[in-house]
């Protein structure tokens, strides 16, 4: 334990290092949420009928995605492991005292703390400074603002959980554009990232509901605005673990049968 523990210390101090990049993300992230918004108050202004979801949600719900961008997006990618797996140099993580998975598990989550951390506290007070209705709203609660930190951190771990299983793929597809593209472009759509779920029309919420990437952005983001209550945000949360228990199961067990296939060329 002790060994991931400092992984994930050196990887998040190492991010924490491109403030630049971080700066111009930062940047960006507040523009496009500003054009999300005014296409969003644009819609609810000449749409004739109710919608199931708030415009004061769908605002909290838009600003949520910018703040924690970095906690959420699939397209995010550790091109070294990539080039660990596609160059051979995996060799050297077989020799390491320590778990393949879990190892490569602790640098991508740090990997992603650290963005966060450098992103979203500005981008935070930018959002509760605008004007209405661009302003993003407090919880209602206290209750759901803890709820909502749970479900976010679990659906953080379910983010990573996801990741790592584009990056066993690459053992058998030996390249990383395919099942990146895939599973980032379906993952997007389904956790809520292009439009919320909840304006999705019914057959596409329950293709929603059967998969995991709702769980990691759409689910802990209505349970900020109180848009799903209390009692429902509890099982939620307890779906949360168990597909974090199936993914990381089968990502350990995939990774397993992947190194045991695995074959090094050279000397």
């Amino acid at each position: 334990m002790n060994a991931y523990l400092s992984v994930w210390r050196l990887r998040f101090i190492n991010g924490m290092q491109y403030r630049a990049a971080a700066y111009a993300g930062m940047a960006t992230q507040l523009f496009f949420g500003l054009v999300f918004i005014m296409i969003f108050v644009a819609f609810y202004q000449h749409s004739t009928q109710e919608q199931p979801i708030s415009l004061k949600d769908v605002i909290s719900y838009t600003w949520l995605q910018q703040i924690f961008l970095a906690f959420i997006m699939l397209w995010f990618r550790d091109n070294e492991i990539f080039q660990l797996i596609t160059g051979g140099n995996i060799a050297y993580e077989l020799c390491r005292p320590c778990g393949i998975y879990e190892f490569w598990f602790s640098k991508l989550l740090a990997q992603r703390v650290s963005s966060a951390a450098l992103r979203c506290f500005p981008i935070l007070i930018v959002a509760f400074l605008l004007p209405r209705p661009y302003r993003l709203q407090l919880p209602p609660s206290l209750t759901a603002g803890l709820l909502f930190v749970v479900s976010l951190l679990l659906g953080l771990l379910v983010v990573v959980s996801i990741s790592m299983l584009i990056y066993i793929s690459v053992f058998w597809t030996m390249s990383p554009v395919g099942s990146t593209l895939l599973i980032a472009v379906a993952g997007e759509f389904f956790a809520g990232l292009v439009i919320p779920v909840p304006l999705m029309p019914a057959w596409l919420q329950q293709i929603a509901n059967a998969l995991p990437f709702r769980w990691t952005a759409d689910f802990p983001f209505r349970v900020y605005s109180g848009q799903i209550p209390q009692a429902e945000a509890l099982w939620g949360i307890l779906i949360q673990l168990l597909w974090l228990a199936a993914l990381v199961g089968f990502g350990r067990w995939s990774l397993h049968r992947a190194l045991r296939q695995v074959v090094v060329q050279g000397g």
